[in-house]
């Protein structure tokens, strides 16, 4: 199986300010009214797979809600007032087939990159998940500031090495802090452009460091007066996490609450089947045995999970809140919020201010992924066998 990872370049390190990224001046709305060729975000080939084999409510309600059934459900961006550019990633874009000088010289690149304009054959959709957080199990949690924008086809003449890292052949794009979604609870679907940017340079340097991640193409800032006023484009095969098989877990015996989609077997088979085929198709070809099959994909994320965590503690790097429904089902960094690296050793280094007890400390965090495997077991436990694999 093909590991899902970046290649260490030293040179990107050495002067991250010019190579990893580009400040960039204002790319906003003043320029509309210039008649200019087709954008090249339009042209994109979307090909959205996992709106085509998983579930989506149809409603576009932004009201919170409890979203039953579903592994989607449908949201609309809001709009931006004059968004433009703060920094963009070269070699993220890259992965769309993009330039930097297409998407900063396209006077629409930056609603684009934003959701506040769609591009054809985008369909924006927040993701439906659970999760375990410090421990216990809080229901139903979702993407409260981020947005499915849709999967863009590899372009063609691709590196073959990137190809064998993402057999599916995809990359799903994603805006965080696109405005409101059935899962904001009382947030407002925004983000501040300081967490914003920390995002940004994290996903990057990890990348260049060769450590498993998501990567972020951009950063689009705006004039909108609101608490939060930031968007993150976000890249990856699949943004799908443990905590998306935990929509279908029965009450908890000790917080009472259950997954939205509880009793709804059928459709986590549905997406086992689209995990495995789509990201892992190698398990998929040489195991057509169903139990067979889903035991070796456990195991994958397993090793995958373990390599992560052990690139982690190498780099001195601390994620900070490994709840469930923080870890990439791929085995990539995921969701960055109050990380940190250690400026020096300290094996009870905790960045997270609100972790009290140090649960996400250091020297926690592989004895927390292993705790997290095992959550993730028992939300597959229907697929797997009852006896020891």
């Amino acid at each position: 199986m093909a590991y899902l990872g970046p290649r260490l370049r030293p040179s990107r390190i050495v002067v991250p300010g010019v190579s990893v990224f580009r400040r960039l001046g204002s790319g906003g709305m003043e320029n509309m009214g210039l008649t200019v060729s087709r954008s090249p975000l339009e042209r994109l080939d979307f090909d959205n797979a996992a709106l085509r084999k998983l579930p989506v409510d149809p409603s576009e309600d932004t009201g919170v809600r409890q979203v039953k059934g579903a592994c989607f459900a449908r949201v609309k961006p809001t709009p931006l007032a004059r968004p433009r550019f703060a920094a963009v990633s070269q070699d993220a874009l890259a992965l769309l087939g993009l330039s930097v000088e297409e998407v900063t010289d396209d006077p629409l690149g930056a609603e684009y990159l934003s959701g506040s304009r769609l591009m054809p054959g985008s369909e924006p959709v927040a993701h439906c998940y659970c999760g375990h957080q410090f421990g216990q199990f809080a229901g139903q949690l979702g993407d409260g500031a981020a947005c499915y924008l849709g999967e863009v086809k590899v372009p063609p003449g691709q590196d073959p090495e990137l190809l064998r890292e993402n057999p599916s052949g995809r990359w799903e794009i994603q805006v965080k802090g696109a405005g409101l979604t059935p899962f904001s609870r009382q947030a407002d679907g925004r983000k501040v452009l300081r967490s914003s940017i920390r995002e940004f340079l994290c996903s990057e340097a990890m990348f260049f460091l060769g450590v498993p991640t998501t990567r972020a193409g951009s950063v689009v800032t705006s004039d909108s007066r609101v608490e939060r006023c930031s968007v993150v484009l976000r890249i990856a095969p699949t943004f799908l996490r443990f905590g998306s098989f935990e929509i279908f877990k029965p009450a908890d015996e000790s917080t009472g609450r259950q997954g939205p989609s509880y009793g709804r077997d059928e459709i986590r088979g549905q997406m086992l089947d689209y995990v495995i085929e789509m990201f892992y198709p190698e398990i998929q070809q040489n195991y057509p045995n169903r139990v067979e099959r889903n035991v070796a994909f456990f195991r994958e994320v397993m090793l995958r999970t373990a390599r992560l965590v052990a690139q982690w503690q190498c780099v001195g790097f601390c994620h900070g809140v490994l709840n469930t429904d923080n870890m990439s089902i791929l085995g990539v960094t995921l969701d960055y919020g109050p990380y940190g690296f250690m400026d020096r050793f300290d094996p009870d280094f905790i960045c997270n201010a609100s972790d009290n007890s140090g649960r996400y400390s250091y020297q926690a965090q592989p004895a927390i992924c292993r705790w997290n495997l095992v959550k993730l077991a028992e939300a597959l436990a229907p697929e797997l066998p009852a006896g020891p694999g």
